[in-house]
């Protein structure tokens, strides 16, 4: 059996010193002799002494880990904005804790709460679909943990947030559509607890207006952002009395449902579909949208990343004004950038 980690007290009583001087001589603290510092220093390695960090990090009030909480981690874009998040963590010497909350409100409460009791220094969060209570976030002020939200954010501004401007880049997705000759346009939004269906609507209803068409909001029709749902939503826009040539898809994932679905009714080739989020994996299919706003996940997490870690390294957090980061979206069409 391996035996226990050698302690301080252990050396301390060997060298018959006090344990203060033990750990002042590890740490070559001046107050220690040179001499006595190197007996501290061979016999601490001879015993194989490791210093108990979980013990120095609590002393100092930092653990250098930040906690992740995201909707779903197989979902690719929530993939490339991890691998941002760690990268810019490790540059800093921080280890990420990653989580996800299926979407589930509850379980996303219950995460926060298990974070703080892990004692993170800070948190990155994308909220569930269904969040519109945040009073579990607005504890951890209490903890002097800063949270820093990114794609699915509050509907205010008093929070740190990274952000796409989804609602120019769908004014972009409808004037695009409009464009190809498309006049009877449809949107399968996302749930109205999200702050960017909201955007959406917004940037579809300002597209509508703007080209002088009358805005028909029973064209626009939410869904819960499952498979049943996005099928439900398509249903009510084919059998719409304007049923429209060309539909906006509130993601690639809604998209890859709702073309299925038409695939299976034989009508894929008399609508149209734009989409959000620019999956690599669309470029691969028979059937795909015929563009797809790009969202940039790995800056969006590059970003947020960056400001939770200014958060917890500035000694003035409180007095801080709230980052409001909003990054420029782009519709893209055949892999090229539409201005």
């Amino acid at each position: 059996m391996q035996s226990k980690p050698t302690t301080i007290k252990e050396i301390a009583k060997i060298l018959n010193l006090s344990p203060s001087s033990v750990s002042r001589g590890l740490h070559d603290h001046p107050s220690i002799g040179a001499v006595t510092r190197e007996k501290i220093k061979q016999l601490a390695k001879s015993l194989n002494y490791e210093p108990n960090n979980a013990a120095i990090l609590f002393q100092k009030g930092k653990t250098y880990t930040i906690g992740v909480i995201l909707p779903k981690l197989s979902e690719h874009f929530f993939s490339i904005a991890i691998s941002a998040i760690e990268d810019e963590a490790l540059k800093k010497n921080y280890t990420v804790i990653f989580a996800q909350s299926h979407d589930d409100i509850e379980k996303e409460v219950r995460l926060v709460d298990k974070m703080k009791n892990q004692r993170v220094d800070g948190l990155i969060v994308s909220i569930s679909k269904d969040t519109s209570n945040f009073d579990h976030f607005e504890k951890l002020k209490a903890f002097n943990i800063p949270v820093v939200f990114f794609d699915r954010i509050p509907p205010f501004k008093n929070v740190h947030y990274v952000a796409c401007s989804l609602e120019n880049a769908t004014i972009k997705a409808v004037n695009f559509l409009l464009k190809k000759g498309h006049r009877t346009i449809g949107m399968i939004n996302g749930p109205t607890t999200l702050f960017a269906s909201g955007e959406r609507k917004e940037g579809y209803m300002q597209a509508i207006n703007f080209n002088r068409l009358k805005f028909d909001p029973s064209l626009v029709v939410n869904c819960n952002l499952t498979e049943q749902g996005s099928i439900d939503a398509a249903n009510q826009l084919i059998n719409h009395k304007r049923k429209p040539t060309a539909i906006v898809a509130f993601n690639d994932y809604i998209a890859l449902f709702l073309i299925r679905y038409l695939k299976k009714l034989k009508i894929a080739d008399e609508i149209d579909v734009v989409s959000y989020a620019n999956l690599p994996l669309m470029n691969y299919l028979d059937y795909s949208p015929i563009a797809s706003v790009e969202q940039y996940p790995y800056l969006q997490g590059q970003k947020a990343a960056n400001i939770l870690l200014d958060l917890i390294n500035n000694p003035n957090v409180e007095n801080q004004a709230f980052y409001n980061t909003l990054i420029e979206s782009d519709l893209i069409i055949n892999n090229k950038m539409v201005d």
